[in-house]
């Protein structure tokens, strides 16, 4: 695919992912759903990825849907997402509760960190909310905007929302839809960490590098525990569960890896 509004890069098994067009605010279009998918299809493919990290060209991560799209839905009098009909399905298949646009991002085999590095608007709140982890620079302006524009809570921001900030931040930030500083968002534990704007590239990319260094098969089969067990409530299937897979990840290369890391007081080299 001709990639027109992003751009990737690779390096040490963590893929940066740019929302790339800076000069309308990486406004989030169809095409841009479209490319963002088949991206992601790929580096979840590719078995040198361990992270992904998603950002924005220039001084915005994403001032949300495209305003022409927007006005177009008025004039035509329904909402199109512009999706096209044969867009990649990446994260697809783990659950079926995840086969869903936003949501599928639960179901990629490797972590993915939304760098909001400015203005995170509408949709890009979802986007970001579904990533695994979150990190702001100081004095970015997030808005879910919905309620100022006539709209309900989008993608899926009334199920994650409440399950990542709580039902009264969520209430907050859904029903009034106005405008927060990331710092606000911050406190509310939305963002693992607001970080000032000449430290934020690089804490960002220690910790992607941190998370790449990690067993990816265990960090894979965590993610996939984290976000499976919000599906119900019985803490007791969860701790059985997880004891199924502590018998079977045992007997992989990774655990012999890293207890023989431990007791040579060594970092581990995880392979794939």
């Amino acid at each position: 695919m001709e990639l027109k509004v992003t751009r990737y890069e690779i390096d040490a098994g963590v893929a940066t992912v740019w929302l790339h067009r800076p000069e309308r605010g990486n406004a989030w279009s169809g095409r841009m759903h479209t490319e963002y998918r088949w991206i992601c299809k790929r580096l979840e493919d590719d078995e040198r990825i361990r992270v992904i990290v998603v950002t924005g060209s220039g001084g915005a991560f994403c001032v949300g849907a495209d305003r022409d799209a927007l006005a177009g839905f008025v004039e035509a009098g329904r909402y199109d997402p512009a999706l096209a009909a044969d867009a990649e399905r990446p994260g697809y298949g783990v659950r079926p509760e995840f086969d869903a646009d936003m949501a599928w991002q639960l179901g990629l085999r490797v972590p993915i960190i939304a760098a909001v590095n400015g203005a995170c608007a509408g949709v890009a709140v979802a986007l970001a909310a579904f990533c695994d982890l979150r990190f702001a620079v100081e004095g970015a302006k997030v808005t879910t905007a919905m309620a100022r524009l006539g709209l309900p809570a989008e993608y899926g921001l009334s199920w994650i929302l409440p399950r990542l900030i709580g039902p009264a931040h969520a209430a907050d930030v859904l029903l009034t839809g106005r405008i927060l500083p990331a710092e606000e968002l911050g406190a509310m534990g939305f963002f693992n960490a607001v970080l000032p704007r000449p430290d934020f590239d690089r804490t960002v990319a220690e910790y992607a590098a941190m998370l790449a260094a990690a067993s990816p098969e265990a960090v894979s089969t965590a993610k996939r525990q984290l976000w499976g067990d919000q599906l119900h409530g019985d803490p007791g299937a969860a701790v059985e569960e997880s004891k199924a897979l502590i018998f079977k990840l045992v007997q992989h290369p990774d655990y012999a890896e890293g207890v023989a890391a431990l007791i040579e007081k060594r970092p581990p080299r995880f392979l794939r």
